[in-house]
């Protein structure tokens, strides 16, 4: 029997605790969303560690990077997919902002992503993100803020238009959907300062191109790409 002074919460704790969102099985550590196991199982690219590496590659002679980097091995049905489903379609924000505060940690003390000086989230058009709730991006922003000790902005980057899905488009097609659907608020701000563009997946890589050219414009701005994932 629970005692009497225990929270009502607590006691739906005990009866309904929180599973891991991975694996929906094992009861994640304190502040945590994902358990051991299923950390374990999620394998680090080191993407990060290397100054050419297959997100690099993607933007090879189409923009002038710092670097870009995924943060984990991506294969279709594993756990890091399932994750990234229901970080996107299952209302589970808490996902982004744990896989977020995994990569921090990796990226903190690592040139040139120790230089940085603000965490930028690709934005969703505003009508988007409304029927979300949220911005996956921005998930992932404020995990990695947190462990990076760097601070995140939505406020730099506006998307203006609300583009068609680039599914099953070309890597021209999708560059070409969303060239003109973002644009740059407050650039003095951002002058000669070191940014850090990041989303939850890069498939062709358009959409980040997209926005980095916009920020690119800015005065000396220097731009780093960091996604969850890199798909095939």
């Amino acid at each position: 029997m629970f005692p009497l002074y225990l929270p009502f919460l607590k006691i739906a704790d005990l009866i309904y605790p929180d599973l891991c969102f991975a694996c929906e099985k094992n009861i994640p550590s304190k502040n945590s969303s994902v358990c051991i196991q299923c950390h374990y199982n999620i394998t680090p690219t080191n993407y990060h560690l290397k100054p050419e590496n297959p997100v690099t590659d993607r933007f090879w002679g189409r923009i002038i990077l710092q670097h870009a980097s995924t943060s984990f091995v991506f294969s279709k049905g594993g756990l890091l997919q399932k994750l990234i489903h229901r970080l996107k379609y299952e209302n589970k924000p808490d996902i982004g902002i744990e896989l977020g505060k995994m990569y921090g940690n990796q990226l903190a003390n690592t040139p040139p992503y120790n230089s940085v000086d603000i965490i930028i989230p690709v934005p969703l058009h505003p009508k988007k993100e409304h029927f979300r709730g949220y911005n996956q991006a921005t998930m992932f922003a404020k995990g990695l803020s947190e462990t990076m000790n760097i601070p995140w902005s939505e406020s730099f980057l506006i998307r203006t238009e609300n583009t068609e899905t680039q599914t099953k488009k070309s890597r021209t097609d999708r560059f070409e959907n969303v060239q003109s659907a973002f644009k740059v608020a407050m650039p003095d701000k951002i002058k000669d300062k070191h940014l850090l563009l990041v989303d939850d997946v890069i498939t062709t890589g358009a959409t980040l191109e997209a926005c980095a050219v916009k920020l690119l414009e800015v005065d000396g701005a220097k731009v780093s790409f960091a996604a969850i994932a890199l798909s095939a």
